[in-house]
C-alpha cells in the first residue's frame, strides 16, 4: 500500500497547517510519485481555502495510522 501523505494550510491563516493522506492499494511508489500532483490539485478544488504546503509518498502496511 503507497500512501501520499501531505501538509495543508489555510490560506486566510498559512501558520495553520494540518497533516492529510490518501491511500492507494493499487499503485506503485514511482506511478505515486508521478501521479501526486493531479491528486493534490483534485483535493484543493474539493476543499477550497487550503493550499499544499509540502508531499511525499511512502510505502505503508495496510492499517498503519499518518
Amino acid at each position: 500500500m503507497i500512501e501520499l501523505a501531505f501538509v495543508v494550510c489555510l490560506s486566510a491563516a498559512p501558520t495553520s497547517c494540518e497533516d492529510k493522506a490518501l491511500q492507494f492499494s493499487d499503485i506503485t511508489l514511482m506511478a505515486c510519485n508521478f501521479g501526486a500532483q493531479p491528486q493534490l490539485a483534485k483535493w484543493v478544488d474539493e476543499h477550497p481555502g487550503w493550499q499544499i504546503r509540502r508531499w511525499t509518498c511512502h510505502p505503508i502496511e495496510p492499517g498503519q495510522d499518518i
